[in-house]
């Protein structure tokens, strides 16, 4: 009978210290890394075809941001206490980094924020949110700079989670983790990430290849405007207008049955391909998840 009340207690504490932690969910308890698949939690990863050019999405850039109000708080998760720092630029570490996909893509972060796994952003258990950090590869030297809005990871030690966009980058997708190098950084530091040992595939962030020449009958390209009663989806960003073209028609197939309005617009040197309106956010959220069924991918609510 003591033996039973004493497994009790144990199951109690551990529930209480995993509601103390911040608002980003506990990995599950059954971890595994999945050789060739990618991925630290098995499935992680998006479909093979997701329509996004993660090469052409440039890392984050350091500013100066406020802290969030309560997501820089001491706390407590799986029983260890946590105070996160509340400066920058004055923290480095070497650790594990692994990264968190789709099983996380759409849910709130720590920052309150929604998660996208393929923005430049990261987990970090004490570095301040919001705040910025260059992570580096210690096996191939490539490095990125991420935006941390989320707290994480607190099982087998690990140093940092970072998106899904950050880890192909860094080249740690197929193993699911890797040795690296954090190191924060202050606001409006020199954002340009430390040369690869292979310099031709780097790409400094910010700079991306303009739309290909428009050709014969072009689609129209605009800045696409919403509102919380016209909100769109994205459902890709590509370097060139052709294979948005390309992509577009593909998607009008697979999705006529909605009877959506498709369009493209230009941002941040990148095309990108959008349906909609919606009359609300929580609707485009709604069709987003629906549309995740069908095409193997969530797409991202367009933010203006």
């Amino acid at each position: 009978m003591s033996r039973k009340i004493a497994v009790l207690i144990l199951a109690t504490l551990a529930l209480a210290a995993c509601s103390s932690a911040p608002q980003r969910k506990a990995e599950p308890a059954k971890v595994s890394i999945a050789p060739g698949g990618g991925g630290y939690l098995a499935g992680d990863g998006p479909s093979a075809d997701t329509g996004i050019d993660m090469d052409a999405i440039p890392d984050a850039v350091p500013k100066s941001e406020p802290l969030h109000r309560y997501a820089n708080r001491p706390y407590i998760a799986l029983g260890k206490t946590y105070k996160p720092l509340t400066a920058t630029g004055n923290f480095k570490q070497r650790g594990t980094a692994s990264w968190y996909g789709k099983k996380f893509h759409g849910q709130r972060t720590s920052s309150g924020e929604i998660y996208d796994m393929y923005a430049m952003s990261a987990a970090h258990p004490t570095l301040p949110i919001p705040s910025y950090a260059r992570v580096t590869n210690l096996a191939n030297q490539k490095s990125v700079i991420v935006r941390i809005n989320d707290r994480g990871p607190f099982l087998h030690e690990r140093a940092i989670d970072v998106s899904y966009t950050a880890a192909y980058k860094l080249g740690i997708i197929d193993n699911g983790s890797a040795e690296v190098e954090v190191e924060s950084l202050a606001a409006n530091v020199n954002a340009t990430p430390i040369a690869v040992s292979e310099p031709e595939q780097s790409k400094p962030p910010e700079i991306t290849p303009p739309p290909a020449p428009i050709t014969a009958a072009p689609v129209a390209l605009a800045p696409l405007e919403t509102s919380e009663t016209s909100v769109y989806l994205q459902l890709g960003a590509f370097k060139s207008q052709q294979s948005a073209e390309s992509f577009m028609e593909r998607m009008r197939s697979e999705l006529s049955d909605l009877g959506k309005q498709f369009k493209m617009s230009v941002k941040d040197g990148l095309v990108r391909v959008h349906i909609g309106p919606y009359g609300s956010k929580s609707e485009a959220r709604a069709g987003a998840e629906s549309m995740r069924r069908t095409l193997g991918f969530r797409p991202m609510v367009n933010l203006p």
